[in-house]
């Protein structure tokens, strides 16, 4: 078949793109798609890629994303390593990087400590250590939570608890850590889909994993992953009921515009934080503590 690189108007790459358009025997498989962005495992003879593919209504900085990726990969963060980029015929933009195994599926207390260690690892890099990657600085609720001014219920929630919660906008965060964006081989994780990383607040970033794991997955294995965080990140309990407030409501938005995943127990689980995280449950709540209608 044809090679499915050759096409690409490579902006910027390195020596390992030369050696693949070389190849006549590259081979392609499926992979799970995300909302804006087609995912292709590109294979050769020695190992394996993935190319991703952004539709043009996406318009991500694709050379942030690949200089990102270059300098936490040297860093030794645990990142694929980015091998180019650049515009295929449709004027899509691409990215590829190596290809670092699968989404972790099944956890226990062990992987669920490694995972927090990993978004300790990256709230911990300096911006000294970026060198001279410039991060972008967005406005808070623009950016997470679009269309929530079309919500009254939750804009009026959550603009007091944005208040409240000072912002520090000071750190590289992920902005969508979660399991289905860590990557597992032989017991060697890989964080991937970096086009949220930005300069931000890691109490947001880590409440935002934390929810997602007490919607998703169990509230043993959430007390599991904080405490491991915690161990190297101070944050007050008051700090973080506020920040898990705040992602709770990211969450409801999400569900309300179609975006998040249903399990059996999904919206049991949400009704029940409502109740007990002490910024919500006394608040003018009712419209979305209902989040089913």
């Amino acid at each position: 078949m044809k090679n499915p690189i050759c096409n690409v108007n490579w902006i910027e790459k390195n020596n390992l793109i030369d050696d693949l358009l070389k190849e006549a025997s590259l081979t392609t498989d499926p992979m799970d798609q995300g909302f804006e962005a087609e995912v292709i495992k590109i294979n050769s003879d020695k190992e394996s890629f993935v190319l991703k593919v952004w539709n043009q209504r996406s318009k991500p900085d694709v050379s942030f994303q690949f200089h990102l990726l270059n300098v936490l990969f040297e860093r030794g963060l645990s990142v694929s390593k980015p091998v180019g980029w650049g515009i295929n015929p449709n004027t899509d933009k691409v990215l590829l990087t190596t290809f670092d195994g699968t989404p972790v599926l099944k956890v226990n207390k062990k992987k669920i400590m490694d995972i927090a260690n990993l978004l300790s690892n990256i709230h911990q890099t300096t911006l000294e250590d970026l060198k001279n990657i410039q991060l972008p600085k967005y406005d808070f609720i623009d950016y997470f939570y679009p269309g929530v001014r079309e919500h009254l219920d939750l804009y009026h929630a959550l603009v007091p608890l944005v208040q409240r919660a000072q912002l520090r906008q000071d750190k590289l965060i992920h902005g969508d850590f979660h399991l289905e964006n860590i990557l597992e081989d032989n017991k060697r994780y890989t964080v991937i889909d970096w086009t949220n990383g930005q300069l931000g607040d890691i109490r947001y970033d880590f409440a935002w994993s934390l929810i997602l794991i007490k919607i998703y997955i169990s509230e043993r294995y959430a007390e599991v992953f904080r405490s491991a965080y915690l161990l190297e990140n101070d944050i007050p309990e008051t700090e973080m009921n506020v920040f898990e407030a705040i992602a709770c409501l990211r969450w409801i938005l999400l569900y309300r515009n179609g975006g998040t995943p249903q399990r059996p127990s999904t919206i049991k689980r949400i009704k029940n934080f409502l109740i007990n995280n002490p910024f919500l449950k006394d608040m003018s709540i009712k419209k979305y503590r209902e989040v089913m209608e």
